[in-house]
This record gives structure tokens, C-alpha cells and sequence, in this order.
């Protein structure tokens, strides 16, 4: 009796986390003009064949057995086909309904610079006693993301020129990048908000990328005898 119960509440939260993967899906496309596509996400793995993966035992549904994201990356259907379309969206979560959400930075949607998950929990303090105000910021167990408003490549690649240094632990996401966002699972854990963007919000505010990281880098100065408080 115990095991038909226990399979049964495992039953509930699969179909609650899937709805809500689809409902999250719609509200970024169709609320917030953000385009987004299911990614490849995890499966059982075949005997012998596949390695790498997830704590449950899954690994990637793409075809490399080595896949560094396990998860986390799109593969069918590729980037360029990320849509607002609220129909395509639910069809593809009626489909996968596993599928983690990615969202296709650049151009009208959102950007981010991300850091790895210790450096990020620090960055955010600091930033929080710089008063710095940001929009909202993604959590995985390996790297924090600080969404930023849409840039250019050429706009990064100047403001990144007039810096004298930048932390080699920041990576940006802009045009032609992706990025995860919650509530998915992949291969390395649950993606989640940090920051979660304000209820209600008809769309969310989000920084300009050189506030960010003119931000970031005034932090990663700020330790006492020349280290790096953004440092892996």
C-alpha cells in the first residue's frame, strides 16, 4: 500500500512540474516576447554506451556519448527555430513535457554574463552593498546568470576593449547564445531564480550590460591584497 501511494504522489509532482514547465515556457513567449525552444534534456542511458549525466542515472538525449552539458544545450530543433508562438510552444511541451526551457538571447530578448556559481553568491553581495540594482538573476549548481537588456556584439566587444581587465570567470550571452532558465533539469541539477523577476510584472526590467559589468569588475577589485572575489 505504501509503494502505490508513494508512486502515486511521484505521479502528482511529474505532472505538477511538467505544467508548470509549459506554463513557465508560455509566459516567457507569449508575456514577455522572450523566444524560447525546448532543449534536448535527458534520458535513460543506453547499456555500456553512455557515462556522463545526472545523479539519477540520465544523461543527454543528444548523440554524443562525452556531451560536456549534459541536457542543457538545444539539438532538435536547433536555436533559430526559438518562437513567442503561443501554439508552437505548447505543442512542443505537449511533446516533451520534460524538456528543459531555452531561451535564444539577443536581438529583442534578453542577455546575460554569468559566473560561476561561488563567484556569483559573492558578486551579488556586493553588489547588493554597491546598491546595485539588477533585474532578474538565473541559478544552476555550476554558474549564476544576471540577465541584462538586449546588446550587440559590437557593443560588447567595445566596452570589454576600454576595460584594463575584465575576471576570466564572467561569460556573456548574446546574440546567437542560449541560456537556461527555470524551472528546468539538467544533467548537472535544477535550474532556479536567484532573483526572481517582480509578480505582476508586465515584462522584466532589466540592467544595461556596462552597468553590470562595470559593477563586476569594480567587485573583483575589492578584496584586500589584490585577489579576485570573482575568482573560480
Amino acid at each position: 500500500m505504501r509503494e502505490i501511494l508513494g508512486r502515486r504522489r511521484r505521479l502528482r509532482f511529474r505532472r505538477k512540474a511538467r505544467a508548470a514547465r509549459q506554463d513557465a515556457a508560455v509566459t516567457f513567449a507569449v508575456q514577455w516576447d522572450w523566444p524560447v525552444l525546448p532543449g534536448v534534456g535527458l534520458e535513460e542511458p543506453a547499456p555500456v554506451t553512455k557515462t556522463a549525466g545526472d545523479g539519477d542515472g540520465r544523461v543527454c538525449a543528444c548523440p554524443d556519448p562525452d556531451c560536456v552539458v549534459p541536457g542543457a544545450h538545444p539539438f532538435d530543433p536547433g536555436l533559430l527555430a526559438a518562437t513567442t508562438d503561443e501554439r508552437m510552444i505548447r505543442w512542443w511541451w505537449t511533446r516533451r513535457p520534460d524538456a528543459p526551457i531555452v531561451l535564444a538571447t539577443g536581438g529583442r530578448a534578453p542577455c546575460a554574463v554569468s559566473l560561476p556559481a561561488l563567484a556569483g553568491a559573492r558578486a551579488l553581495r556586493v553588489l547588493d552593498e554597491m546598491d546595485m540594482r539588477l533585474g532578474p538573476v538565473v541559478a544552476t549548481p555550476t554558474r549564476w546568470s544576471i540577465l541584462v537588456a538586449p546588446y550587440g556584439l559590437e557593443r560588447l566587444g567595445e566596452l570589454l576593449y576600454a576595460k584594463d581587465s575584465v575576471p576570466s570567470s564572467l561569460r556573456f550571452h548574446g546574440e546567437g547564445g542560449y541560456l537556461l532558465l527555470p524551472p528546468s533539469t539538467t544533467g548537472t541539477g535544477q535550474v532556479r531564480w536567484e532573483r526572481e523577476p517582480l509578480a505582476g510584472s508586465a515584462r522584466p526590467w532589466l540592467p544595461d550590460v556596462e552597468a553590470v559589468v562595470d559593477a563586476l569588475v569594480e567587485a573583483s577589485r575589492a578584496t584586500p591584497g589584490g585577489g579576485s572575489r570573482l575568482a573560480y
